[in-house]
């Protein structure tokens, strides 16, 4: 228990975001967007001329930031990277994948949802043989 890892409680955490302009603007409106003092923000804007890895690169930098408690990523922008977010493995930040109003929400494609549904049926696996 000595290695869980632990949010910082001397200071707010932030939410990350990765999605297309839409999102981000709904959530800069919702007041979770956040600029430090070296104009480092914590969000990601995708469009079209957004390259595979600028999206790499940021989600690498939001997943390794201590400041970041949760990254919310839209799922056709996980999908670029679906190999990045299956290997992620740490429950800080978590990592929830959202829909988009262009992309609808695809249970099959999300991470967590497939880790979910596998610890559910290991339990229920192992809970009939006792």
């Amino acid at each position: 228990m000595a290695n869980k890892p632990q949010i910082r409680s001397n200071s707010s955490a932030l939410i990350a975001m990765i999605a297309d302009e839409d999102t981000i603007t709904g959530f800069l409106l919702a007041g979770v967007g956040n600029v430090d003092l070296r104009r480092n923000t914590n969000y990601l804007i995708v469009d079209s001329k957004t390259t595979v890895k600028q999206i790499e690169d940021a989600f690498k930098d939001f997943t390794t930031r201590e400041d970041i408690a949760i990254v919310l990523i839209s799922q056709f922008v996980a999908n670029m990277i679906r190999f990045l977010v299956d290997s992620y493995n740490k429950p800080i930040p978590a990592i929830l994948e959202i829909p988009s109003k262009d992309h609808p929400y695809d249970p099959a494609h999300d991470s967590v949802l497939s880790r979910v549904k596998y610890l559910f049926s290991s339990e229920s696996v192992a809970g009939d043989r006792r």
